[in-house]
């Protein structure tokens, strides 16, 4: 049972970090609704703005101004927030790597390998709170600005939602906090599972070793005296 959370956990771990990266450096954070006037479609990321057009398929991108350049709040948020869950959920699955039991690291320490799971498991957990944070305010900020402009009839020509880059870094948030839950809360019911993991590598072999040596010697004293009664037996 532990295997399979391990690599359950391990699982949305991958995919999970593989999003957040994914949504951080691509371009459709917010993209041109369908009740606009545009023949191209436009798509706004964190680094650079990409237009498509609808009837040669033509895609030419613009990259905005320096990082050291005044931005909007939401954009230098966004981007700190998602860097930081991208750092956050790589290390927890690297970590993650090291405390597989099938991974030969530390093999004969494996509550050493539950705490790193556990490690990997909180990192995560940790990782899914700015991806989530940063994501839902995108969105939602896109969401309000645009039904702002309805409520007070006012048309630009274009209007914006949030587009799939956001989505998927709502996915791989909600799939970090699904992958640290695994590793912190049922993986640590499911640790003693097993005889053989219940104690560490080292006391179970000298365990072992010591109900060896008191079976020989608690056997030899009975061979022993059963053969002096074999002896007597014969006299």
């Amino acid at each position: 049972m532990r295997d399979l959370l391990q690599y359950t956990a391990c699982f949305f771990a991958f995919f999970s970090a593989g999003f957040l990266i994914l949504a951080t450096w691509t371009d459709c954070w917010m993209v041109n609704a369908d009740d606009s006037l545009e023949v191209s479609t436009k798509c706004r990321g964190l680094w650079w703005e990409c237009v498509t057009n609808s009837f040669d398929g033509i895609r030419t991108c613009d990259d905005y101004d320096s990082i050291f350049a005044e931005h909007s709040l939401k954009l230098v948020a966004t981007r700190a927030l998602m860097i930081t869950a991208d750092i956050l959920a790589g290390f927890g699955f690297v970590t993650l790597l090291l405390g597989l039991d099938c991974v030969k690291f530390l093999p004969d320490e494996p509550y050493v390998k539950v705490r790193i799971c556990v490690v990997a498991g909180t990192t995560l957990l940790l990782a899914g709170v700015p991806g989530i944070v940063g994501s839902v305010w995108y969105a939602v900020d896109v969401y309000v600005e645009r039904s702002s402009l309805i409520l007070h009839n006012i048309f630009l020509g274009i209007q914006y939602k949030f587009g799939w880059s956001c989505w998927l870094a709502m996915a791989g948030s909600l799939g970090c906090f699904l992958a640290g839950t695994i590793l912190t809360c049922c993986l640590y019911i499911f640790k003693g599972v097993g005889p053989e993991r219940s104690y560490p590598y080292s006391m179970r072999k000298a365990y072992s070793a010591a109900g060896v040596s008191m079976t020989k010697a608690y056997i030899a004293p009975r061979t022993e005296t059963a053969k002096m009664y074999a002896v007597d037996t014969r006299v």
